[in-house]
């Protein structure tokens, strides 16, 4: 299909994405001032992002069985209403525990309602150039830390921080609930369907079998490892740099050049991955990650974190929108939202590890070096489970004739 409102999806979807997980990440920004203005531990600060990611999980995996059934556009506007909701009352929290509650569940309630549905309605408007639709989707991830992020700490350097939480949480409803209006389905191809269906095709697979299949396991065991491997360094590398010397605008600057090179990472990948294969690039994107998450422990200048951030942002950027492309090719449009919810789902597991991690072990050692040395072996892991990944027999006839 070539319906230029395709595009259109496109740009809302990258919308989305950019503030809906862009405000929800803001929280690395807003984890130094709130622990200096309350007194709360930044392990009970960093434990509302774990919730965060939990709850992600678990509300992916529904959102995504809600947008197969029902379309996407109810389920990114009761995300876009619940978004703005969190952010509000976690910006008046006067305890901890409320803050945990309205930050962490709230929040990571809405989060899920963007990523897996969005996708899943961009891959039904697209028959080529799938890969790249699917990664400027997924690039509104990476442009946040240059928007978001720059714009949260303005707020808290003008204000305060609770001020700044609830002027996001207003911004969130003002942009995204006209945006998600503008979701429709895509149109029925003609001739009565877009697939071709070889002699050798399996029909697409029901949902039961997607999720017991040795594809979706290796998928969904890679995405954890991968998450939870780069979680902890993005979450506290903001912290981590203050900590090394690096002024806090400079260390914010530091979180936003790992965005800018993770919608380049983004667009890089989604484009090879239309000529090379996912598999062969994602296998390279999850090594050169690990890497570079090792090097963290080797620098404490700016230049040096500069030069790490473009690597690290490249590689982490550039492999997410990759586990969607191989669902769909192994598991075709049918059950894609819920199949891409439920492998969001064992992300955000390994997300939600990440941030509890770094905020125990800075609270045990005042260092977050075995943070960074626990993140390289969980690295390694990844690539050595994406090694196994074998697409699913047949699914030429899932793809487009």
């Amino acid at each position: 299909m070539k319906s230029s409102y395709r595009w259109v999806i496109v740009a809302v979807g990258a919308l989305m994405t950019c503030v809906g997980i862009g405000a929800m990440f803001s929280l690395a920004v807003f984890l130094q001032p709130m622990a200096a203005d309350t007194g709360w531990s930044r392990t009970g600060i960093s434990s509302a992002m774990t919730l965060d990611f939990l709850v992600m999980g678990v509300a992916g995996f529904g959102w995504g069985a809600a947008s197969d059934r029902f379309g996407a556009r109810i389920v990114v506007l009761a995300g876009s209403a619940l978004l703005g909701l969190g952010l509000v009352l976690a910006s008046r929290a006067a305890s901890l525990l409320q803050f945990q509650l309205t930050y962490g569940v709230v929040v990571g309630l809405a989060a899920g309602a963007f990523v897996a549905p969005m996708i899943a309605a961009v891959m039904d408007w697209f028959e080529d150039s799938r890969s790249l639709a699917v990664s400027l989707v997924s690039a509104g991830i990476g442009v946040a830390p240059m928007t978001v992020s720059p714009f949260v700490r303005w707020l808290i350097s003008a204000y305060d921080w609770r001020s700044a939480m609830m002027v996001v949480g207003i911004a969130a409803w003002v942009l995204l609930i006209p945006a998600a209006l503008l979701v429709r389905r895509a149109p029925a191809p003609a001739g009565g369907g877009a697939l071709s269906a070889g002699p050798a095709a399996q029909p697409s697979p029901s949902v039961r079998e997607a999720l017991r299949s040795p594809q979706f396991v290796v998928l969904a065991l890679t995405f954890f490892l991968c998450c939870g491997a780069h979680s902890g360094p993005i979450f506290h590398m903001v912290s981590y740099a203050i900590g090394c010397g690096i002024a806090p605008m400079a260390a914010v600057s530091i979180y936003s050049l790992e965005g800018l090179s993770g919608l380049g990472g983004r667009l890089l990948f989604g484009l090879l991955a239309d000529r090379f294969g996912a598999k062969p690039v994602l296998i390279a994107g999850l090594l050169v990650q690990s890497v570079a998450i090792s090097g963290y422990l080797a620098v404490d200048r700016l230049s040096g974190f500069y030069l790490l951030s473009l690597v690290f942002g490249l590689a982490y950027g550039g492999v997410m929108p990759l586990y969607a492309v191989l669902a769909r090719e192994s598991f075709g449009q049918r059950v894609i939202g819920t199949v891409f919810g439920a492998l969001t789902m064992a992300s955000s597991l390994g997300m939600a590890f990440g941030p509890w991690a770094g905020g125990r072990i800075f609270d045990a050692f005042n260092s977050y070096m075995w943070l960074y040395i626990g993140a390289t072996g969980v690295a390694l892991g990844a690539v050595a489970v994406a090694f196994t990944f074998q697409a699913r027999p047949g699914t030429e006839g899932l793809q487009p004739a």
